[in-house]
């Protein structure tokens, strides 16, 4: 049966298995892929596992349920996947909270470096600030002249320690040299409802989950680190227009799976997520939420792993940076 489901998703792609799978190898094979985000439902990174776990579950054959499990930084999530078994049947979506972790933590169960195979990269977009209705001014010039004057009176709300919300507030206190005062959220969806509610004062988020409060006017969009202004956000400045060039900062998600996993079942759920990115439906709502997928020639396994060992030390520093000292996960 897994030799069938898994010609099924290639075939679609023109593509075929170099061997036959072994039998032990189809006795492994699940029936339902669980694919573990490791943030509150409603936030950035869950609504794009939703979007591509509908079109992996058509592609593969199987049925893909979405399960977020929260805490520590996305450890508990990470964790849960390199401790899986290794069929395929458990698959991690992250981003550089996986590969921040090492830097903040001192208790993983796991090492990040070699505890998972890089399964393939879905999207990559800009981060953008959005601060409180209610901040003084009427620009995004004004906006981040009140955060100069304010400085570490200023709070960041971010979405776990080590995410791109937290790394993006260390980013920009740098740049303006102080340190943010920094609270920390159990995802940005929660994060956005103090926002909402005036309780906090400034968010770096992705554009995906930000874009529809701006667009609705009940959040300031103050600046985004993009090259160029978002054609869903032309209001929004780069940080580079607002005198803050080095704030300079690209998101990307992965799907992951515990290293050992057989190859021909990494190929498979690989051309699954290229068939669901190539899905046009999904390609425009991407598109909508300000975000795309990485081009065909960077959706390889291999170029996902290449991503993944260049960023570690970047991340490394923007980690030591910040100078939080490693503690452990909770």
């Amino acid at each position: 049966m897994i030799d069938r489901l898994l010609r099924s998703a290639l075939t679609g792609l023109g593509l075929l298995l170099a061997a036959p799978l072994t039998q032990a190898h189809a006795q492994s094979s699940a029936k339902t892929v669980t694919l573990v985000v490791p943030y509150a439902a409603g936030g950035g990174t869950d609504t794009v596992a939703r979007l591509i776990g509908e079109r992996m579950s058509r592609a593969l054959g199987q049925t893909v349920i979405i399960e977020n499990q929260v805490g520590g930084g996305s450890t508990l999530a990470n964790d849960r996947v390199a401790r899986s078994a290794p069929d395929g049947s458990t698959v991690l979506i992250n981003h550089v909270a996986l590969l921040a972790a090492p830097s903040l933590f001192t208790n993983l169960r796991y090492d990040t470096m070699t505890a998972f195979e890089p399964v393939g990269l879905v999207n990559n977009a800009p981060m953008v600030l959005i601060g409180r209705k209610s901040i003084p001014g009427a620009t995004p010039q004004d906006f981040v002249a009140w955060i100069k004057a304010q400085r570490d009176k200023a709070n960041f709300a971010h979405g776990g320690i080590g995410t791109n919300s937290h790394l993006c507030a260390v980013m920009m206190g740098n740049v303006l040299g102080f340190k943010p005062t920094i609270v920390a959220y159990r995802g940005s969806g929660p994060a956005i409802g103090d926002l909402l509610a005036g309780q906090i004062d400034l968010l770096w988020d992705q554009v995906t989950n930000a874009l529809p409060q701006i667009q609705a006017g009940t959040l300031h969009g103050i600046a985004i680190t993009s090259p160029e202004r978002l054609e869903q956000l032309k209001d929004a400045p780069t940080t580079a227009e607002l005198g803050m060039p080095e704030v300079s900062y690209s998101m990307w998600h992965g799907l992951y799976v515990v290293k050992g996993t057989p190859r021909e079942i990494v190929v498979a759920l690989n051309s699954a997520l290229r068939a669901a990115l190539s899905d046009p439906t999904l390609r425009e709502k991407l598109k909508e939420l300000g975000t795309l997928p990485f081009p065909d020639n960077e959706l390889t396994p291999e170029a996902h792993a290449r991503l993944f060992a260049s960023d570690m030390p970047r991340v490394a520093k923007l980690v030591e940076s910040s100078g939080i000292a490693a503690s452990e996960a909770k």
